[in-house]
């Protein structure tokens, strides 16, 4: 009983710790962020691809975890009973029925990848050729000369939209159903 408990609170803890890193602003870690990254003379795209993921884990784990205590302990005894592998319990039995979450926790963190701007532009500031499309977008006004190109940038924001609409239209079911797991117990 004892293990248990200690189990139990040394998860809670983890995951009020995983809380808690998101409490940071952005720009209060991009120059320390920056600075290891310059050291370490990591280029843009790994660094925004690493950034990225340190950002959306903890959001991820959190929305994940709650998913994950919903799910009956019955179905994994039952598999183990008639003699599934962990794999296959995995494989045939965890991933149908975490699918809509895992989906739907995908496609926000890729959404905010998608969208994020503060470390796209400063992560390719030296590195031009690397720049995600919310900087691009951004620069069109200083690849002008005398008028903001205001009917490019509404241009280039629809087209930047395109790829989100069909991810959502594709997975639309799973991630209604992502939302509302766990919404009605019963």
């Amino acid at each position: 009983m004892h293990w248990a408990s200690c189990a139990i609170s040394g998860k809670t803890a983890t995951l009020y710790i995983i809380l808690a890193m998101t409490m940071f602003p952005a720009i209060a870690v991009l120059s320390g962020l920056y600075a290891v990254i310059t050291a370490l003379g990591i280029s843009a795209i790994p660094s925004l691809i690493m950034t990225y993921l340190l950002f959306s884990l903890p959001f991820t784990a959190w929305v994940l975890t709650a998913f994950f205590r919903e799910l009956p302990t019955e179905i994994f005894q039952s598999a183990q009973v008639d003699g599934a592998s962990p794999f296959q319990t995995f494989y045939m039995i965890m991933l149908p029925l975490t699918a809509p979450a895992l989906v739907t926790t995908g496609l926000l963190a890729f959404v905010g990848a998608w969208n994020e701007y503060l470390f796209a532009l400063t992560f390719t500031s030296v590195q031009p050729d690397a720049r995600t499309l919310p900087v691009i977008i951004a620069n069109f006004p200083a690849q002008a000369t005398r008028q903001i190109p205001f009917g490019q940038i509404m241009a280039a924001g629809i087209l930047s939209s395109i790829p989100l609409f069909l991810l959502v239209f594709i997975f639309q079911r799973r991630i209604v159903a992502g939302l509302t797991a766990g919404a009605v117990k019963g």
